[in-house]
């Protein structure tokens, strides 16, 4: 299957459980709610400039905001993960990996430590993004720290079940086309 027809899939499949799945589902506590969607974001290629990266991640968050019916409340989250994302990734890795061993993102092609801290950073940002924009206001900051906190628990959770239950093979970039 082609990086484009997977990734098309990918995207059509997180916004769909996202929106009538996940959202559904009641909130666990005062607020905390599942979110996945973005790891779409976060599984996208390697090779994609910062701002192709960008412009999937605008398109995919407003895609989202319209199932949610929040205008723009998905979308700058996803903008600002994946303009981090490369800044990250180029800390985490040694260039010459990111760009010629491996196409994405996964526990194989960054190993479980690099992996498990690139997802813990992207996914606390975007959770703390997402409430400050939700809000408006830090108002009672140990509040709003504990929403972050306890949000980005259980996306990890479900970050981390979804690669076990949908375990994705690293494939090797080749100079062939």
């Amino acid at each position: 299957m082609s990086n484009l027809l997977k990734n098309i899939i990918r995207f059509a499949l997180f916004i769909l459980l996202q929106a009538f799945v996940l959202d559904k589902v009641p909130p666990l506590h005062q607020f905390v709610k599942p979110y996945l969607y973005f790891l779409f974001v976060l599984w996208l290629p390697f090779n994609i400039s910062r701002l192709g990266l960008m412009m999937v991640a605008l398109i995919y968050g407003l895609a989202m905001d319209y199932f949610s019916g929040t205008p723009g409340l998905h979308a700058a989250p996803c903008v600002l993960i994946a303009y981090v994302r490369p800044f990250l990734l180029s800390i985490l890795l040694p260039q010459e990996k990111t760009e010629f061993s491996y196409a994405e993102p996964s526990i194989k092609s960054l190993g479980f430590a690099p992996y498990s801290v690139y997802i813990l950073i992207l996914t606390f940002l975007h959770h703390a993004y997402l409430v400050l924009i939700e809000w408006l206001q830090f108002g009672n900051f140990l509040f709003f720290i504990g929403k972050v906190s306890a949000t980005t628990a259980i996306s990890l959770l479900l970050i981390f079940v979804t690669e076990i239950l949908f375990y994705r093979k690293a494939k090797y970039r080749t100079n062939a086309a």
